[in-house]
């Protein structure tokens, strides 16, 4: 039976340039620096969901050494399609955004603008006990920034208190 949530994965166009981004910019650590798979255990793990020659280019980056993490991945032999640049959609089905935790959300913000952070939404909303806003990687990923009222409790639990 599953036991919980091993990682995330980000498809992105340049790995080492999302590596550096989510590190220097947002601050997660490198937990497993840029590697390469390829060969026949690649192609038998995911040769019928990417056009062979299978080629993985992927970093691990998180906040702690636990089993919830971000894969930051590339494609390099794959013809992958960057996000365009309007609004991104969050109302499709699939997996629409990453949710990150800060201890200070208007700080957060204000320092992450300094860096060049794209935020999509004009300020900090309170909604279901928690202080959130939204902006997105530099390929398009969105992310929501969650600043919780009690630490205590996980973010979603926020709001029943």
């Amino acid at each position: 039976m599953l036991t919980g949530i091993g990682h995330s994965a980000v498809c992105v166009p340049d790995v080492e340039a999302a590596t550096t981004w989510y590190s220097d910019v947002l601050g997660l650590e490198v937990l497993s620096p840029p590697y390469r798979m390829e060969g026949a255990q690649m192609e038998h793990d995911m040769g019928e969901l990417v056009p062979s020659p299978v080629v993985v280019h992927a970093a691990i980056v998180g906040f702690g050494k636990d089993d919830r993490v971000i894969e930051l991945i590339e494609y390099p032999a794959a013809n992958v399609a960057v996000s365009g640049t309007g609004l991104p959609v969050v109302t499709r089905v699939g997996i629409t955004h990453i949710g990150m935790l800060c201890d200070d959300i208007g700080a957060t913000r204000t320092e992450l603008e300094t860096r060049g952070v794209e935020f999509l939404t004009a300020g900090i909303a309170d909604v279901a006990g928690l202080r959130t806003t939204w902006c997105r990687d530099p390929w398009g990923t969105v992310i929501i920034l969650m600043e919780k009222r009690e630490d205590a409790l996980p973010y979603w639990g926020q709001w029943m208190r």
